[in-house]
């Protein structure tokens, strides 16, 4: 049995309420020995901290999703950038956070979104914190931003093959998601991100391989597409892959 780290998943959310202690289990029989919890908002930040502290092997990130900056505001934004500064030591990064040109077109929106994100960049520069960005049709403009920062992670990555090569050059972390299992553009990504810069992630309830909610356990779907794309045995995907969530967050 292969041994791998969900390096972005969200398992306090509602859709985990009625059988969250079986999904773990079910991760960890499967050999996921560990699992990154984000947070995106003030609600999530605490209940992911909350569920880090129920077991040991979770780790929580907290964050401030550009969704929430564009959909409620500067004062439930700036709430949020409050708890990020108070909790930031008891978790092993902040994010997701970041830009999300798919759904905001308006450039104005996009200014506030940079706002918002210049902040949270501070503070996890200010804390020596990894960086997880959410960076949804704006991959390069996000990477143009963190470029003073040392450890950064884009989640759920699916910018271009080419700022990917621009992401890992500058020493960051690209995360693949199970997208990848039936999607040929994050099969191409993969088969170019160099082995000690690529970790793996469900981003769970999201993006299931299969049918219906997505789990933590499915994370292994992933190894066999990106060892067939790169030509190598999917133990070695396992291992570089855990050995570079453990790297990028500290754990």
């Amino acid at each position: 049995m292969q041994e791998v780290i969900d390096s972005h998943c969200h398992l306090d959310f509602p859709k985990f309420k009625r059988d969250r202690e079986e999904v773990i289990e079910r991760a960890r029989n499967a050999g996921v020995v560990e699992m990154v919890n984000s947070g995106i908002d003030l609600k999530t930040n605490i209940s992911t901290l909350a569920l880090a502290k129920q077991y040991d092997f979770i780790h929580p990130t907290i964050g401030l999703s550009p969704l929430v900056v564009s959909h409620y505001g500067n004062e439930v934004a700036d709430e949020i950038l409050l708890q990020l500064e108070q909790e930031a030591e008891h978790c092993v990064g902040i994010g997701e956070a970041g830009l999300d040109y798919h759904y905001y077109k308006d450039s104005k929106e996009r200014e506030h979104q940079k706002e918002y994100f210049r902040k949270v960049i501070e503070i996890a520069d200010s804390y020596d914190k990894p960086l997880v960005i959410h960076g949804r049709d704006a991959e390069e403009d996000s990477f143009e931003m963190v470029q003073d920062l040392d450890r950064v992670i884009f989640h759920c990555y699916g910018g271009s093959v080419d700022t990917a090569n621009m992401i890992t050059d500058a020493g960051y972390y690209i995360s693949i998601p199970t997208i990848v299992c039936f999607s040929d553009h994050h099969r191409s990504i993969a088969e170019n991100v160099p082995l000690d810069r690529i970790l793996i992630e469900t981003d769970s309830p999201y993006l299931s391989p299969r049918k219906g909610r997505n789990e933590p356990a499915f994370v292994l779907d992933i190894l066999p597409v990106i060892a067939e794309a790169k030509g190598i045995e999917e133990g070695t995907i396992a291992k570089a892959t855990l050995k570079n969530t453990r790297s990028a967050f500290g754990i």
